[in-house]
């Protein structure tokens, strides 16, 4: 067996740019990637994309949903206020500590809380589900200290206690919780990138998921609850989650999106206004997803090897891949291919049957993976061909040994 790496980046894979080839000694007939350009030869490769814009917002990140990477941001261990954000880390004690169809007493407390409500009334049933419609849609904070009144036993400190207690689970290490509705109060604060840790924990949850995606909801005697979302509907493959807003926050929003098989979070905080944090969070959307895209890393029925075929000196047996395979990769990366393969096939060899491998690796991890299988079928040559290949081979060997002893003596 013998093995040829490639070096590329996924831009190439779309014909966007040029790889490098590293060869072992004596290696099989390995086919390169097909390129855009036939003369390409450089071993450095430049990504197609641009960098990020420009926005106003006191900090902001942009990351890859599925594994969190952070591709851009700015000032993203900046400790300020997050508003309504901080609403994210109420629902989600809610869900884990409570069923929606629990009944909740609301307490004076939380029927006297400032800004945004929804109008509950000290003594008031209602259940846990419409608390957390109201809580995550339209960001009342009656809703969301009434939750906590019931989540904490009656003493929404014991609350806020779970709630750091959460965050240092979460490892949130930018992160202290004073209130659970997030007005402004002394020393209530996180960051751009605690903010994208507490999202991604919270959007694994499939009830918060859901409202978070929702535009509008009845919540029992309080009529419609509309979303402070203004993107959600209007941004193409838009998932949520939350906003905020108070005067020290400024206007803030974290945001989840999906488009063509890719996951893109945002986190703005601190906009001079919402027009601004709105638009600045399409660009930054826009610029995430303009970096990655499913690209076929592998592809059924392409030659990636060809082996020379015994007793055959100008035949070569093409060894395919015997299915494609995709894959959501940043076009800036660098991928490795990895073809394994024999420099001469073993006869004979059926139609289908596995003679070799190719990989696709990323940072030394194999992230695809495809049998290479033998194009067509070749039998073993009968004993008269292969008698007549011998002979001709110790012809030929006889032949350059002569010549080579009359080069020697003249």
């Amino acid at each position: 067996m013998r093995c040829l790496v490639v070096a590329l980046s996924a831009a190439s894979l779309l014909g966007l740019a040029c790889v490098a080839v590293a060869l072992s000694a004596d290696p099989p007939d390995v086919q390169a990637p097909a390129l855009g350009a036939p003369d390409a030869q450089a071993a450095e490769v430049q990504p197609a994309v641009v960098g990020p814009p420009e926005i106003e917002a006191t900090s902001a990140l942009v990351a890859y949903g599925e594994t969190g990477e952070v591709i851009w941001s700015k000032r993203p261990r900046l400790k300020v206020p997050i508003a309504s954000i901080t609403k994210v880390m109420t629902a989600l004690l809610a869900l884990d500590r409570s069923d929606p169809s629990e009944v909740v007493t609301v307490v004076p407390s939380a029927a006297k809380a400032g800004g945004a409500t929804v109008g509950l009334e000290a003594g008031e049933k209602i259940s846990v589900r419409d608390l957390l419609e109201a809580t995550l849609i339209e960001s009342a904070n009656d809703a969301a200290n009434a939750l906590a009144s019931h989540v904490g036993a009656g003493r929404r400190k014991r609350f806020v206690r779970l709630m750091n207690q959460t965050a240092e689970r979460l490892s949130l290490t930018d992160t202290t919780f004073v209130r659970a509705d997030g007005l402004d109060a002394p020393g209530h604060e996180s960051s751009a990138r605690d903010v994208l840790l507490l999202s991604r924990e919270a959007m694994e949850n499939a009830q918060f998921r859901r409202l978070v995606r929702l535009r509008r909801a009845r919540v029992t005697g309080h009529g419609v609850v509309e979303t402070t979302n203004d993107l959600l509907g209007v941004y193409p493959g838009l998932l949520g989650i939350k906003t905020g807003h108070t005067e020290e926050a400024g206007w803030s929003q974290v945001v989840a999106a999906r488009r063509d098989g890719v996951f893109i979070y945002a986190v703005i905080l601190g906009s001079p206004s919402r027009e601004q944090r709105n638009a600045d969070l399409r660009e930054l959307l826009d610029w995430g997803f303009s970096q990655y895209g499913r690209v076929t890393l592998v592809e059924a029925g392409r030659p990636y090897a060809k082996a020379g075929v015994p007793f055959e000196e100008e035949r070569r047996l093409a060894l395919v891949a015997d299915r494609s395979v995709s894959r959501v990769v940043r076009f800036d990366e660098l991928l490795v291919e990895r073809v394994v393969a024999p420099s001469v096939i073993e006869l004979p060899v059926t139609a289908g049957e596995v003679r070799g491998s190719v990989e696709i690796l990323k940072d030394g991890e194999v992230i695809a993976e495809r049998r290479l299988v033998a194009a067509e079928s070749i039998q073993t040559p009968n004993l008269q061909v292969r008698l007549g290949w011998y002979a001709r081979r110790t012809l030929s060997n006889a032949r350059t040994f002569v010549d080579s002893a009359r080069e020697w003596l003249s």
